[in-house]
């Protein structure tokens, strides 16, 4: 979970680092839809991946506490 929420802070910080006239150009074209769909695809992707491999950790860890 502190995986989690260190990657929404760091998310937050670098998002509005983004200059307001890339943002208003994105707006006026209408991709910054586009933008924003591939910002939370990758988002969600990287929140699964974390969520898959600590689980897989988990696993690991009782079959190792359970060998000795």
């Amino acid at each position: 979970m502190r995986k989690i929420l260190s990657s929404i802070i760091l998310l937050a910080l670098v998002l509005p680092t983004v200059s307001a006239q890339g943002q208003d150009f994105l707006r006026s074209t209408g991709k910054i839809y586009s933008v924003v769909a591939v910002i939370l695809v990758i988002f969600v992707g990287i929140v699964i991946f974390l969520y898959r491999l600590d689980n897989k950790l988990t696993k690991l860890e009782k079959q190792i506490k359970n060998e000795q």
